[in-house]
């Protein structure tokens, strides 16, 4: 951890003192991201196919992924509920606002293609791709469950994937040691190209969004572990999430930032029937900072189109759509264009309103990131307390 923090501030110092020329630093950064990514996708599978196929009780899943979904539901609807008070306080858009020309027909945006392309493959080679993680993810599931129920004679390959989970744990373990060398040369490659388009046109985006997210991510995410785990699970959280949520910020990336949110889940006493299925999965469908980051992309583009942003029709709209949305982001750094793509498809508004919301994105990403990937560890803690009990964490020894 605190070679970690050396390596972020000095990145920091470069990228100040650099500025643009910190660009030639992102060599460094982006080779941490490749090792990572190189690794992420034999990681989720064994993870999650392992800790399935060491169930046994297929039942004992289906309520894991059963308050899994509840949750991640829950804390989208609220996430997406703050925020729609926030835009009503400051709304992001202000300036001349624009005609709304004739919207582009949304039957061009096929959803049966959409929804087949989302969960599903043509070829097995397609999944060992950080694109497909949500099929990759659910051919894991499918093959955990299969080795559990053919029992014994399953058991020679559910060893086989325990085994290989333990060897890809090992593997991230030795692409860490190069964190803090990749993620300073990231930060200082960020803050050197990024700082002045920051203060650009979209300054107000950033003055509501940052500050909300990092309520969230105190307040909020403080309020869901102390209803999971009380003040001792509280305690814990806060001294185990900083490598997580640090990684999250800086990299952008949900997948990148399995591997530690992973480690945080298990020093905090989360279950690995829990967390080894809850975090992969949530890395790529559980996005409550996208949530956030989509009504701000509504409110923005009500704004621009002279659009009243009131109303109760609107305002569940608006989170049914971040919601949604939020569950078709991929774990990659500056993602989100199918997310936006939705909202500007579902909402009717021109196509050219794709790369101005997309902007948006761009800016917002690494707080929105750092939530998705923390609330992924939350979620796991709120999934132990219904499914053990208040007691959960103190039958854990952790507390």
């Amino acid at each position: 951890m605190t070679f970690l923090l050396a390596g972020i501030g000095s990145g920091v110092l470069l990228g100040l003192w650099l500025g643009a020329k910190a660009a030639a630093l992102k060599p460094l950064g982006d080779i941490f991201l490749n090792l990572l990514f190189t690794a992420v996708v034999p990681l989720v599978f064994f993870s999650i196919s392992s800790a399935i196929a060491g169930m046994g009780d297929t039942r004992r899943l289906l309520r894991v992924m059963g308050w899994m979904m509840f949750f991640f539901i829950l804390t989208g609807i609220i996430s997406s509920s703050i925020m729609i008070l926030a835009v009503k306080a400051f709304p992001p858009f202000s300036g001349n606002p624009w005609t709304l020309p004739q919207a582009a027909s949304a039957s061009a945006l096929s959803t049966a293609d959409t929804l087949v392309r989302t969960f599903t493959t043509p070829d097995f080679t397609d999944l060992l791709s950080k694109k497909n993680m949500l099929p990759l993810i659910i051919f894991a599931l499918f093959v955990g469950i299969a080795t559990a129920a053919a029992g014994e004679k399953g058991a020679p390959f559910s060893r086989f994937l325990l085994s290989g989970n333990e060897v890809m744990g090992r593997v991230i373990g030795l692409i860490m040691l190069y964190a803090p060398v990749g993620l300073g040369a990231y930060i200082a490659y960020l803050i050197g190209t990024m700082g002045p388009q920051l203060m650009g046109s979209y300054a107000r985006v950033v003055v509501l969004y940052y500050p909300i997210s990092f309520f969230y991510f105190f307040i909020a995410f403080s309020l869901y572990v102390y209803w999971s785990a009380a003040g001792p699970g509280l305690m814990s959280f806060w001294r185990n999430i900083p490598t997580t949520a640090l990684t999250a910020l800086l990299t952008g990336s949900s997948v990148a930032t399995i591997p530690a949110n992973l480690e945080a889940a298990s020093k905090i006493g989360v279950k690995d029937e829990i967390r080894e299925v809850v975090i992969p999965v949530g890395a790529t469908i559980h996005m409550e900072g996208s949530c956030l980051a989509a009504i701000v992309k509504i409110a923005f583009l009500f704004g621009l189109f002279q659009m009243p942003f009131t109303g109760w029709d609107v305002w569940l709209t608006a989170i049914g759509i971040a919601v949604l949305a939020g569950t078709v982001i991929s774990g990659i750094p500056a993602g989100g264009m199918i997310g936006e793509l939705l909202i500007v498809t579902l909402y009717g508004f021109p196509l050219a309103a794709l790369p101005l919301i997309t902007m948006i994105g761009t800016i917002v990403d690494p707080p929105a990131t750092m939530l998705n990937s923390v609330g992924d560890n939350v979620t796991s803690m709120m999934v132990s307390r219904a499914m053990y009990g208040p007691r959960w964490f103190r039958d854990t020894g952790k507390a």
